[in-house]
């Protein structure tokens, strides 16, 4: 395995091309190739060309590391505002983010911008319905989606949850719908087709098995999302927009306004609000969807007296898990 080893002399980063092999029971390193303190100066291609051989199997992680370490970089040297929710790595990070985004990403192709987005929708389907239980795996829905091939063995409403899923972020990624109480209904409406015929707003009680929260009472659904979405709009231009993101998809799981698909509809408004702030999308992956929800579980403590809190205390465990969830999808799905 090859890799990218940095160490700091001085205060100051020095990189190699390092590679790692196993001899029996032994890991043995070797640098290669000094690299220099430039990221800027150290292309790929020409590493490719040098050690075809040592870095074949490990291109995309060297890749991903030089992209990200690069911008990460450039973020450093900015005077970025404090936040309560983050800490200055984590800005950094955000930023690092924010600045490949706008100033490579939006410079693609349309084509080559089409295909990164076609596959972060799958991705994004995928994941979603599997936190809700969906047992079709990606390469099954690449199938689906692209050669229309339907996956063996599954449910039909399986099926459609990924296809709802897909046609809904597609949806509000075109029309720029205007966030509201019937946008919110709409969304569930459309993940839900030919799945639950239960549309609309809940009007009965419930209690979700395991978790110890209790939501809105279905008289009060419509005054809760009403209270949020003015807190959310009192708060656009004052809340760092991936905190109030946050905050939002959290109050709006707590308020849980549907019979079903709570989740599916918050994860797909979240990633919404996200782009009405030109922020990249993100992805929840199902590999932590126990993490997911055990953050989701402490952030309710800060809602026990109201339903606009924003204690930043006990949000510290979500906004730290969703920040690593924005950092990694992003360069898992949007580098070429």
């Amino acid at each position: 395995m090859a890799y990218i080893h940095t160490k700091t002399i001085n205060g100051k980063k020095y990189y190699t091309l390092r590679i790692s092999v196993r001899n029996n029971n032994k890991v043995v390193t070797k640098d290669i190739c000094n690299l220099g303190n430039d990221l800027s100066k150290i292309k790929i291609e020409d590493l490719e060309n040098k050690y075809k051989k040592e870095i074949r199997n490990s291109y995309s992680n060297i890749k991903k590391f030089l992209d990200s370490n690069y911008y990460l970089e450039k973020a450093k040297k900015l005077k970025l505002k404090k936040n309560e929710y983050f800490s200055s790595k984590q800005l950094i990070e955000i930023e690092a983010i924010l600045i490949h985004f706008k100033k490579k990403f939006s410079k693609l192709n349309k084509l080559t911008k089409k295909e990164l987005l076609d596959n972060f929708f799958l991705n994004f389907a995928v994941n979603s319905t599997s936190i809700e239980g969906n047992t079709i795996g990606l390469e099954e829905a690449g199938k689906l989606f692209r050669e229309n091939i339907l996956p063996k063995n599954k449910e039909l409403r399986e099926v459609y949850d990924l296809i709802n899923t897909k046609k809904t972020i597609e949806f509000l990624e075109k029309e720029k719908p205007k966030i509201n109480l019937i946008l919110i209904s709409k969304i569930h409406d459309m993940l839900l087709e030919n799945i639950d015929s239960r549309k609309g707003y809940r009007n009965h009680e419930i209690k979700i098995f395991g978790q110890p929260f209790k939501p809105s009472p279905a008289r009060y659904i419509k005054t809760d999302l009403k209270l949020i979405l003015d807190w959310f709009n009192k708060n656009k231009k004052k809340m760092h927009p991936l905190v109030l993101t946050i905050l939002f998809h959290h109050k709006f799981e707590k308020i849980h306004p549907f019979s079903d698909g709570n989740g599916r509809t918050g994860r797909a408004l979240m990633n919404y609000i996200l782009s009405s702030f030109n922020y990249p999308p993100l992805i929840i992956s199902r590999r932590f969807r126990e993490e997911y929800l055990d953050s989701m579980d402490a952030a309710d403590n800060a809602l026990k007296k109201s339903l606009i809190s924003v204690d930043t205390k006990k949000y510290k465990k979500l906004m730290s898990f969703i920040h690593s969830q924005f950092i990694f999808s992003y360069w898992d799905m949007f580098l070429v």
